[in-house]
């Protein structure tokens, strides 16, 4: 007999019978990679994509998706699902996609996190083919589930952390392994706390430069500060501005700097 549940004693395909499963607290958390030409990454870093603001769009498509996984996926059971969130992490000119999917049920939710994360890097590429249409997405995986009867799942950390990207000749782009910091590999709670702020600031810096349509390179020469200083802080190679750059940029966009922050 097969062990795999989806199929029956005669090797049919079938939707598992999870009546008398009883109901737990489930929650499920997957992540994909797209790596990005250099021109590509900063319009997704810069929010000046002719389409608009592709993590915006993105995050939004990543949780319509764990919504509509059972539609897609043919033997998935539709789920109530009680929370899904995309969270990205961005860095040597790739974003890391990281979905989580909650519910109270009967099955698990890990094909809704690896629905949402996948198509949440599709839209990235939707929405940056036109720049890039070279842009490669991979490492898609599941990192962790709780709760069933199967009990908790922890990814390990693989000897190489490194998702699908152009061969060595390929110009303009880079081996994102400095996203991979795992789930297998816990983060201290001041650090993690700390992270948490600074990346609430850089999605309302962000933000603020797409109300304002601000370009990052005329927005630095503006202000007559390095546009490099910018991008280090979108993609998280720099947890803040320096004051001063904070301030220049500021008066070059007629704004305080609390504004860019909040």
């Amino acid at each position: 007999m097969s062990k795999l549940t989806h199929l029956d004693e005669t090797g049919a395909a079938r939707m598992v019978d999870v009546s008398d499963k009883a109901l737990t607290d489930r929650e499920a958390t997957a992540e994909a990679t797209i790596t990005l030409s250099a021109a590509a990454f900063e319009t997704v870093a810069s929010s000046t994509a002719k389409k608009g603001d592709v993590l915006a769009v993105a995050r939004i498509a990543g949780i319509m998706a764990a919504k509509k996984t059972s539609e897609l996926i043919p033997l998935c059971h539709p789920l109530a699902i009680t929370k899904a969130g995309i969270e990205f992490e961005t860095g040597d000119n790739a974003v890391r996609v990281i979905a989580t999917v909650k519910t109270s049920g009967q099955t698990g939710v890990e094909m809704e996190a690896l629905t949402a994360a996948s198509i949440a890097a599709l839209t990235i590429y939707d929405m940056i083919k036109a720049v890039d249409k070279g842009a490669v997405i991979g490492g898609v995986r599941l990192l962790a589930k709780s709760g069933g009867k199967s009990g908790d799942f922890v990814a390990e950390t693989p000897k190489s952390a490194k998702p699908a990207y152009r061969s060595a000749g390929a110009r303009g782009r880079a081996k994102p392994a400095a996203l991979m910091n795992e789930v297998a590999m816990p983060v201290p709670r001041r650090d993690a706390d700390q992270q948490r702020d600074a990346n609430g600031q850089r999605e309302a810096f962000r933000t603020f430069m797409t109300a304002r349509r601000l370009r990052a390179t005329e927005w630095a020469k503006d202000a007559g500060v390095p546009a490099a200083q910018i991008f280090a802080f979108l993609t998280g190679k720099q947890r803040s501005l320096p004051g001063d750059v904070a301030e220049r940029l500021a008066r070059a966009a007629k704004a305080r700097v609390e504004d860019m922050f909040r």
